[in-house]
């Protein structure tokens, strides 16, 4: 599938897996715009060394050759940037969190039911990892039953050399669970088949800064839906000893048996990712992952051109955005 893309924002890192990985089917990208300064934009000009900075982000908007926008803004600011371009006819891919509040939410929804763009959430916890692909080619070919709970870890190095100031400011960043937790949200809704789910608890400390009050280091979330049990922890206790930027771990426990991803390190030997550990009535093995692929991209790709839903559900993606802002309002006692 070639078309091509426009990039708005790119003040956090993801942009790298949204862009490289689109590029990858194909999609030409020639313009990028962000509202100044960005911590990745040194970086972001040495990869994508051909993109020329838009001075205005009218220009990407109204390029009628552009059918995608990908968004990697400040958290606070995405919703309004994907109003606009989904406003100007493009289909929109924005980094997590989608949203940072309900109101932007739901001013999305109607844009979106409006216009009938698509409007999807790079959660690349599940998105940009090959083990996750073959533990849903596992799961859901009966290889350890009906789920019944998903435990997601996502733990993160602080790197705060590296921060500009909005990381510390929860009007800004939306908060660690509407943040990094909606990728555990995410997986808990997809590995169980819930259509909709409960907030039965929600936390978040900070524990470690007393400088940037407004900070969140550590949060939790308990989920229930009919369909099974999730629980999610999220923190920024990564220690410097590990090889990456932080262990995140999923747990799916079924009827029949059970998987854990170790995604992006294995603690105590060599540096591997994309480790899948698989236990049911008869196996008890290891499985390598890295070569079972990423399909999120390239089913986006074509449901851009044929305006199917391939890649993932619109209805999940709002509800996952929804699930995770309201966490992060109960663990605020808002």
């Amino acid at each position: 599938m070639t078309f091509k893309l426009g990039v708005i924002g790119i003040d956090h890192g993801h942009i790298f897996g949204m862009l490289g990985n689109m590029v990858a089917q194909g999609c030409t990208c020639d313009a990028y715009w962000t509202d100044g300064p960005a911590v990745t934009e040194t970086k972001f000009r040495e990869v994508f060394p051909h993109l020329t900075k838009a001075d205005d982000r009218r220009r990407i908007l109204d390029d009628p050759a552009i059918k995608m926008v990908l968004i990697s803004a400040v958290p606070a600011d995405r919703a309004n940037f994907a109003i606009e371009a989904m406003e100007a006819g493009k289909d929109v891919m924005v980094d997590k969190p989608g949203c940072t509040t309900l109101e932007q939410l739901a001013a999305i929804r109607e844009v979106q039911a409006r216009t009938g763009r698509i409007w999807t959430v790079n959660f690349s916890e599940r998105f940009e990892v090959p083990a996750v692909t073959k533990a849903e080619e596992l799961v859901f070919g009966g290889a350890i039953g009906r789920v019944i709970q998903t435990v997601g870890l996502g733990p993160h190095k602080q790197n705060l050399k590296t921060r500009p100031d909005w990381f510390f400011d929860p009007a800004r960043f939306g908060g660690i669970l509407c943040d990094i937790g909606s990728h555990q949200i995410d997986q808990f809704l997809h590995f169980t088949g819930s259509t909709s789910a409960t907030v039965a608890h929600a936390l978040v400390e900070n524990t470690t800064m007393p400088d940037h009050p407004g900070f969140q280091d550590f949060g939790e979330i308990v989920l229930r839906s009919d369909k099974g049990h999730g629980y999610v922890r999220v923190d920024w206790f990564t220690p410097n000893g590990l090889p990456t930027w932080g262990d995140g771990r999923l747990f799916i426990q079924g009827t029949q048996g059970q998987i854990e991803l170790r995604k992006y390190t294995d603690i105590g030997r060599a540096h591997v990712t994309n480790n899948l550990f698989l236990v049911n009535g008869d196996k008890n093995e290891l499985i390598p992952c890295e070569d079972a692929g990423l399909p999120y991209f390239p089913r986006l790709a074509a449901d851009v051109e044929d305006r199917t839903e391939t890649a993932v559900g619109q209805t999940h993606t709002f509800t996952t955005t929804e699930l995770a802002i309201q966490a992060q309002m109960k663990a605020d006692g808002k």
